[in-house]
């Protein structure tokens, strides 16, 4: 692999912008770097919680009120990987992918509450033997309400479970303390003093912010400062028949509340009377705004301390939202607002201001690319199933993915979702749900990008839906994905009993 930190000197830069001209890359400039024993990228992987891909202030199919000016920044003086998505829609899992390099069948956690197993190794590992320190602050989540110290981190600052928006306690490398503040603004500060600690390794920071996680609470000096902005309500969320009458069975139930489950109750919240969809549309928004504020901070650190031409900075979330689209007030289906995320990448010297990339990366992907940007080998016991996008950042065309695989697995606590698999190519995308006898879901992305239209049945597309499916069960298998991971859920009644036959 490939080793890239470019010396923090502005002449450096200058270098970097003549090879440019002589046609050599970023890329390969920094590859030079490497044989020449000069210093490794210093790397900050950046994760928010439930952040949709288009609520971006720079994004034109966003919310025209939001801003987001840290984001902004990092699309227009570095990338925006526009086509990013996660291989499962669902905290613990997705968390579990990023740190693993593996599709959730591989690395078996499943969903929220499943321990991460005995014997798993997360990329930092790699690049502690590799001579980086690392830090891991904020939300964890993987095993619950453990917030331990993990393998792979020389720094360690944590919550609980979904920690709280408010006063978070935080353990700290063993020991637990409270601190008072806005958590977004606590985790980034502490993050901030451990960047400022001299070291002479580099470094590698995950910062993971538990925003903007449901409940939506915005810092107090941003609440209300969308309330009175126009929402441009989803023409998939409207009761009607027309955006129902080609879905799968379990879509209509989920929206209709069949059976007590109504995705569109918006929740107590801790507060009288509920708040509307609007209310918390317009909060959501609001702590997106304090989440964009806080990586701004990360950023100027950067750039006021010379740090920012040595330093990939990448950010993503770990799953989409869905905000009223098909009446859905959630995540974790194969629906485009759950599986797109927003990812963002800088580093000046490597990467082209302005680069938009339009390849389909995911979340599996990101390991890889975090360790070929440090140089780092991938030991062949990895098994990673993502690859790096680094050399996409560089602007190097290189073959690339043409489908992406999801998948989603049925949660005892949340029955309203069967077990989903899917596959989603440029334009179509086939979802299977498994264990139902019911119409499977098949969408052409060009025509019908909102998913209004469900072409399964449609016989003009027989051919191309079972050439998907094969192709769906072909990428399963060939990774180890065809036993169902269950597990007999923590608190199941029928623990100790014998179930009728």
């Amino acid at each position: 692999m490939i080793g890239y930190l470019q010396p923090r000197q502005l002449r450096y830069t200058v270098v970097l912008a003549c090879l440019a001209l002589l046609g050599i890359s970023g890329l390969e400039a920094l590859a030079q770097d490497t044989a020449e024993g000069k210093p490794r990228r210093n790397v900050i992987l950046v994760l928010s919680d439930d952040h949709r891909y288009d609520f971006m202030g720079f994004m034109e199919d966003g919310p025209e009120f939001l801003e987001t000016p840290a984001m902004d920044r990092m699309a227009a003086k570095g990338a925006h990987l526009a086509n990013a998505f996660v291989s499962t829609s669902l905290c613990s899992p997705s968390r579990a992918s990023v740190l693993t390099g593996q599709y959730a069948h591989r690395h078996g956690v499943a969903d929220n509450q499943r321990p991460v197993p005995p014997g798993t190794v997360f990329f930092p590992q790699y690049l502690q033997k590799h001579g980086y320190e690392t830090a891991f602050v904020g939300k964890w989540h993987m095993g619950h309400d453990n917030d331990a110290p993990r393998p792979g981190f020389d720094h360690w600052a944590s919550f609980r479970g979904q920690g709280d928006y408010f006063d978070p306690v935080l353990n700290i490398n063993g020991r637990r303390n409270q601190f008072k503040g806005y958590t977004t603004d606590v985790l980034t500060g502490h993050a901030l003093e451990w960047l400022k600690k001299k070291r002479d390794k580099p470094f590698f920071l995950y910062l993971s912010f538990k925003a903007v996680h449901y409940p939506f609470l915005p810092a107090p000096r941003h609440h209300g400062r969308y309330e009175k902005a126009k929402i441009d309500y989803p023409e998939t969320m409207a009761n009607t028949e027309e955006n129902y009458e080609t879905q799968p069975h379990w879509v209509r139930q989920r929206r209709y509340g069949i059976h007590g489950i109504d995705h569109m109750e918006t929740g107590p919240l801790d507060k009288d009377p509920v708040p509307s969809f609007d209310d918390l549309y317009h909060r959501y928004c609001e702590t997106v705004h304090g989440l964009d504020e806080n990586l701004g901070r990360v950023l100027d650190y950067l750039d006021d301390n010379g740090l920012a031409e040595s330093t990939l900075v990448l950010y993503m979330g770990d799953n989409g939202f869905a905000l009223g689209e098909h009446g859905f007030y959630d995540k974790r289906d194969a629906f485009e607002e759950s599986i797109r995320v927003p990812m963002l990448a800088y580093a000046p010297g490597l990467i082209r201001p302005g680069t938009k990339i339009s390849q389909m990366v995911q979340n599996i992907d990101m390991a890889p690319t975090i360790l070929e940007a440090a140089g780092c080998p991938i030991p062949e016991q990895a098994k990673m199933d993502g690859r790096s996008f680094l050399p996409l950042l560089a602007g190097r065309q290189i073959p690339w993915r043409e489908e992406i695989l999801y998948e989603y697995y049925w949660e005892w606590n949340f029955p309203a979702t069967p077990t989903v698999f899917s596959l989603r190519g440029d334009r179509y995308k086939y979802i299977f749900y498994h264990g139902l006898w019911d119409r499977n879901g098949f969408y052409d992305l060009q025509t019908d990008p909102h998913e209004r239209h469900n072409l399964i049945n449609v016989p003009a597309f027989a051919e191309q839906i079972a050439a998907m499916r094969t192709r769906l069960f072909d990428k399963l298998e060939a990774s180890g994905g065809m036993d169902i991971p269950l597990r007999r859920p923590a608190g199941d009644p029928f623990h100790d009993k014998k179930l009728p036959r």
